[in-house]
């Protein structure tokens, strides 16, 4: 169950946890304490429900049954505060995470004053865990964050209303994104790589409505931590912009996501049939050739699909030995990362055979060729096993200025020459493939 403001534009409070809730398949309940009239550029007002419905709202939910874990967000004001905490004790709620909503990223007051004393004195205490940000977390604490040590320092004074234990979110420190977790015997930083540099609505939302999820699905509260941690990074990767302001995690990203795979795993598959028909092997290179294809956002291995027996000549036919799969081609998928690095939208690869007259045949077609000479190749880059294409792709597109339709090399000490075609998409890709291949005689 989630006790939180409603947010009519869709990125937090509410709408974010029982989005959060659906993305983990937990059925989600909801009491709603406060309106906010907010969109994307920020909250505008709020208007706090009075204390007797909030009240009835969760006598309604709580008598109808126990939750298996309950997260709070926005609550206004220290009488809601201490309705809620009145009747989650006398529910006897042992998963309680509270996310301390305090203030809104644009300044507005969220809480009041007394509703943070109220907080402290009355809901912390029956807290499993509690998900301050930096500036959450210096109002709980009474003590300025500057500095790591600071941070243990804050922790420690809010597990002194009570709390079993905190996560300060570090997702506005400078560098990786750090939260930091202390439970009074043991502390954990849970590290991420930074994903975007826009500061995205919801974050927090989602992030405490995970823990709760994952808590109701029964796991541990560690395992918890690190399974939102890991949500809250695809939530962000996935984010989304509906409006002419800040943008917004989405919660439902890897539901979107899985059903990407299924999709491109079915075009991928139908892609090599296409190919297998057209009988194209004159133009697989000896070390045989590869597809791959990078989901929408792809940020690692796993996210690029290709086939890990290869795409092998047999005469003028080509066989596969196994279906596509991601992470099938660490190779591919350099290239693949490689390019939307600098080109989101070109998401897809297929090396060829080099020959002149193939060169040739390419250009003819009017496709926007690059090139990398392997002699050109740093040393530490020889030395790294498969950061070669890595290389040689970044560095024809940094030539280019773009991401072209062909990057080729002329091979060198032990390396075959090849052509890398790359397009937008499997069916783009294969299309221009067939081109070259229906001009090679």
């Amino acid at each position: 169950m989630t006790i939180a403001g409603s947010d009519p534009g869709g990125g937090a409070g509410i709408q974010a946890d029982l989005k959060t809730f659906a993305a983990y398949k937990i059925f989600g309940k909801s009491v709603i304490a406060s309106i906010t009239v907010q969109n994307t550029s920020g909250v505008k007002s709020a208007f706090h429900l009075p204390v007797e419905i909030v009240e009835q709202q969760l006598c309604a939910v709580l008598e109808d049954g126990k939750p298996l874990a309950v997260k709070t967000g926005m609550l206004g004001n220290e009488g809601i505060v201490e309705c809620v905490a009145r009747q989650l004790k006398r529910g006897r709620i042992k998963n309680l995470v509270v996310d301390p909503v305090i203030r809104s990223s644009n300044g507005k007051t969220l809480l009041s004053a007394k509703g943070v004393q109220a907080m402290k004195e009355n809901l912390l205490p029956l807290a499993l865990v509690v998900t301050p940000n930096l500036q959450e977390a210096e109002i709980l604490s009474g003590v300025r964050i500057k500095t790591s040590g600071d941070r243990l320092k804050a922790a420690r004074a809010i597990l002194k209303t009570g709390a079993a234990s905190v996560l300060i979110k570090g997702g506005h420190l400078k560098g990786k994104p750090q939260d930091f977790f202390y439970d009074g015997k043991k502390s954990v930083i849970l590290e991420s790589e930074r994903l975007t540099s826009e500061d995205l609505h919801g974050t927090g939302c989602v992030l405490a409505a995970a823990i709760a999820a994952g808590l109701a699905d029964g796991k541990s509260l560690d395992s918890a931590l690190a399974d939102a941690k890991e949500f809250i990074g695809r939530a962000i990767a996935g984010g989304v912009r509906s409006g002419e302001g800040q943008g917004s995690v989405e919660p439902l990203a890897s539901l979107y996501q899985d059903r990407e795979r299924l999709d491109l795993y079915q075009r991928v598959s139908q892609a090599v049939d296409v190919l297998k028909r057209e009988k194209i092997g004159r133009l697989i290179p000896e070390v045989q050739s590869n597809l791959g294809v990078g989901l929408e956002g792809a940020r690692t291995h796993q996210d690029v699909i290709g086939f890990s027996g290869r795409i092998i000549k047999h005469g003028d036919d080509i066989v596969t030995l196994s279906a596509p799969q991601f992470g099938g081609s660490k190779h591919v998928a350099n290239i693949v990362l490689t390019a939307m690095r600098y080109d989101p939208a070109m998401r897809a690869v297929m090396n060829i055979r080099y020959t002149p007259e193939l060169l040739e045949i390419c250009q003819r077609l009017k496709f926007k060729t690059g090139t990398f000479n392997r002699a050109d190749e740093p040393k530490k880059v020889r030395q790294k096993e498969g950061s070669s294409l890595e290389w040689g792709t970044d560095y024809a597109i940094r030539q280019c200025g773009f991401v072209p339709d062909i990057v080729y090399d002329v091979g060198g000490m032990g390396k075959e020459e090849m052509i890398r075609v790359l397009a937008e998409d499997v069916e783009t890709l294969v299309a221009k493939v067939l081109k070259i291949h229906r001009l090679f005689k």
